[in-house]
């Protein structure tokens, strides 16, 4: 059987969909679930502080690329010694994981003689569905695959076909980041339109986009869904003081009204992978709570 590092959570998960985690042979730190994949080496760390402020977070990322230094440091040795046959990592983020380019620079020649890579580039859910087929074809798991893409859009669309014959429809803010306020894009936009929503801010297939206070106060959104990169809950609600302290937060609406959300955005939104489905599900649950039961109220998302 094949070799296999995964440098991304997305990558990992897939795999593991894919019947293929015994094959894994090395992971990136991001790389956390299935649990037992604990187990595994890692081959990645990240160069920057992650416990502080996420204004902080986002400033030390933006010394660091303008220095030309990387955000990431890959265990070259480690992963040469482990000696895998195919390399999954990604080309859509150069923020969020080690990219296709830096891996490449820092593996040189090794990184295209006898090893099979392959780069995940999701920017919405038809890109995921070919993410899904490109590992699953490089491991020889194509029929697998194909099941895996139809039981997750099976999924998805029994919560669109019912989402759809709502009459509900409100106005809902996705937030990325916090300090400072990034608006949810790529295939975030596609899951509240098909959870039912009007998404205000960010664009289908479109990178994230930074935000301005005063244009989401001024849209004054039915329903604020909060979903950090890269965090859970719990550092969620200890980032929330920024927002509730911006000028006129109180006199929301979605504030007013106690439909303000925490989500977990590390597990369920900032990954493009097998469990994209539960994503919707929870912005249903949150959208629509008289139609969707709360299966992931308090593990995926909470009222803030």
């Amino acid at each position: 059987m094949a070799r296999i590092a995964s440098l991304t959570p997305n990558a990992t998960e897939i795999t593991a969909a894919l019947g293929a985690l015994s094959q894994l042979v090395v992971r990136s730190h991001a790389c956390d679930y299935p649990r037992s994949v604990s187990s595994l080496p890692v081959c990645t760390k990240v160069n920057i502080d992650t416990t502080v402020p996420s204004s902080d977070i986002d400033q030390s990322i933006k010394d660091l690329l303008s220095s030309a230094f990387s955000i990431y440091e890959i265990d070259v040795p480690l992963i040469k010694t482990a000696a895998p046959d195919i390399i999954l990592t990604q080309s859509q983020c150069d923020v969020c994981a080690v990219s296709e380019a830096e891996l490449s620079g820092v593996l040189g020649d090794w990184f295209h003689h006898g090893v099979d890579v392959v780069s995940l580039k999701s920017n919405q859910l038809t890109d995921i569905w070919q993410d899904i087929t490109n590992i699953a074809e490089v491991i020889d798991a194509n029929d697998r695959g194909r099941e895996l893409i139809s039981k997750i859009r099976v999924n998805m669309s029994t919560i669109d076909k019912k989402c759809a014959a709502l009459q509900s429809r409100p106005r809902v803010v996705c937030i990325e980041w916090i300090a400072p306020l990034m608006a949810a894009g790529n295939w975030i936009p596609e899951l509240v339109s098909m959870a039912g929503g009007i998404n205000l801010f960010g664009e289908i297939g479109i990178h994230s986009p930074w935000m301005d206070w005063e244009e989401l106060k001024n849209s004054d959104p039915d329903v604020i869904i909060v979903m950090p990169c890269g965090f859970d809950l719990k550092r969620c609600r200890a980032e929330m003081f920024t927002l509730a302290n911006f000028p006129g937060w109180d006199e929301l609406s979605c504030v007013k009204a106690g439909d303000v959300y925490l989500a977990d955005g590390n597990q369920y939104f900032n990954r493009s992978g097998p469990r994209i489905s539960q994503s919707l599900e929870i912005i249903a649950e949150i959208l629509h709570p008289h139609e969707f039961e709360p299966k992931y109220k308090g593990s995926g998302w909470e009222r803030y």
